[in-house]
């Protein structure tokens, strides 16, 4: 779908537009892109407020038109939401402020005393299963342009389009990369049962992958058995995960827009809870290959198989640091299951935190060096997360149902879990600080989440 895909960069000063095709599945930028980019300044040093207003359809009697304007800036909306990264105006309020004129004019001096100080607009234009959007963002103040791109891109794809103006909004605005074109993997048991032997049935577990927000839930293993502890590679083409399929577990990839499934561990003893290296050269895993339960490392290929860790308690669930020099992993060599961090070559292996019981580190992709766990407290399992550097470490999660297996998102503000809080086990995100929970599945029972660009 996107590989059809072509941008239309609106030049503001020169009335000029560049088009290009992307090549690929996501939209990359040009580097001698000229842009229109202005940062909007908030009033008395204070931070930006936005408004987004419904985007308008080009034909106002198409109905199919109205409705993928409407789409498109409701989506817009909630993904700039989700960030957080600024004030937003609620939907309701901006729908009750004029809109363009007949001329496509602006009420801006009435966006302004509302309060916004920046303001999205839109126009959506459908021809045959082509749609155009075009997005600018004004100075409220002033009426000024600060953001003006103009897109096209088959009329299916639209949801994913308006992810991209998202994106390009907040990298535009504020710097941040965000989420609004990532997914998650995840494990699911919506998928149905099977007969074991001696008559019992027993519901079997696949691996499933969504946009952020939960929409385009789809299943991507099909072994009618075991599989979970998903784990994107960096480039987010490849999902490692752990599968019972020979009837213990071992370690599979698979490429899902290939429909290729490797194994790199040649099935050499049991391999479990894999994690792909930042960059893509090695996955760590659980392995008992030497005879005890260690973190090992394989190349994707299979090749160049190594021991991390040697000792003689249970090492498991590796999870990279964001330069690949170091790995956290759960172990109990000091008594019960604690964090601890060790050197990829295996040197200097220490001790992180120190509580009742701590399992499945996640390391937040930086600048800041924080590893999110699970933590059995006084009401069950949390979510906590505590600095490397100083081992600060503050609890997320609050004894609302049992809560594990934290992810971090990859801009690391936000952590995906899993949690019983709703009844069942479920998907969801919140800040990493512990705020704007929202629930990401809702369908069987949904657990082990992994998050990638």
């Amino acid at each position: 779908m996107w590989r059809r895909l072509a941008i239309i960069v609106a030049c503001a000063a020169g009335g000029a537009a560049l088009l290009w095709p992307t090549g690929g599945p996501r939209v990359e930028s040009a580097r001698n892109e000229r842009r229109l980019e202005v940062r909007i300044a908030g009033r008395a040093g204070a931070v930006p407020v936005y408004a987004v207003a419904p985007f308008s359809a080009a034909d106002p009697g198409d109905p199919a038109a109205i409705e993928a304007a409407t789409m498109v800036s409701g989506v817009i909306s909630q993904d700039l939401a989700f960030e957080d990264a600024f004030p937003l105006f609620p939907p309701d309020a901006a729908t009750s402020i004029a809109g363009p004129d007949a001329r496509g004019n602006l009420p801006f001096a009435r966006w302004h005393e509302a309060g916004a100080d920046g303001l999205l607009a839109g126009l959506v234009r459908l021809t045959g299963d082509v749609v155009e959007v075009e997005a600018r963002i004004h100075e409220t103040s002033t009426g000024d342009l600060a953001f003006a791109r103009g897109y096209t891109a088959p009329a299916a794809g639209l949801r994913s389009l308006a992810h991209t103006i998202a994106n390009e909004i907040l990298r535009a605005q504020t710097g941040i990369e965000g989420l609004a074109r990532s997914r998650l993997a995840f494990v699911s048991d919506r998928g149905g049962t099977r007969r074991e032997l001696g008559g019992m049935l027993r519901r079997f577990k696949e691996i499933y992958v969504s946009d952020y927000d939960g929409e385009n839930q789809r299943r991507v293993t099909f072994d009618g058995d075991l599989d979970m502890t998903p784990a994107w590679s960096a480039d987010g083409r490849a999902i490692a995960y752990t599968s019972f399929r020979r009837g213990f577990q071992d370690i599979f990839v698979s490429r899902p827009d290939e429909g290729r499934v490797e194994s790199p561990t040649r099935a050499r003893g049991k391999n479990w809870l894999p994690a792909w290296s930042p960059d893509g050269a090695w996955i760590a895993l659980t392995s008992n290959r030497t005879g005890n339960e260690e973190i090992h490392l394989v190349r994707p290929d299979g090749s160049e198989a190594r021991q991390v860790t040697e000792h003689w308690a249970i090492d498991t669930s590796p999870a990279w640091s964001p330069d690949g020099s170091r790995i956290a992993f759960t172990s109990s060599r000091s008594g019960s299951p604690q964090i601890w961090i060790v050197d990829a070559d295996g040197q200097n292996p220490r001790q992180l935190t120190r509580e009742k019981y701590c399992d499945k580190p996640s390391w937040a992709p930086g600048p800041i060096d924080e590893v999110a766990y699970v933590s059995r407290t006084k009401t069950g399992f949390d979510i906590k997360v505590i600095d490397v550097g100083t081992g600060a470490d503050r609890q997320l999660t609050f004894g609302e149902g049992f809560n594990e297996s934290p992810a971090f998102s990859p801009n690391g503000r936000h952590i995906a879990f899993s949690s019983t809080r709703r009844g069942g086990q479920q998907i969801w995100t919140m800040t990493r600080l512990g705020q704007h929970l929202r629930q990401i599945t809702t369908i069987g029972n949904n657990t082990m989440p992994a998050w990638a660009r």
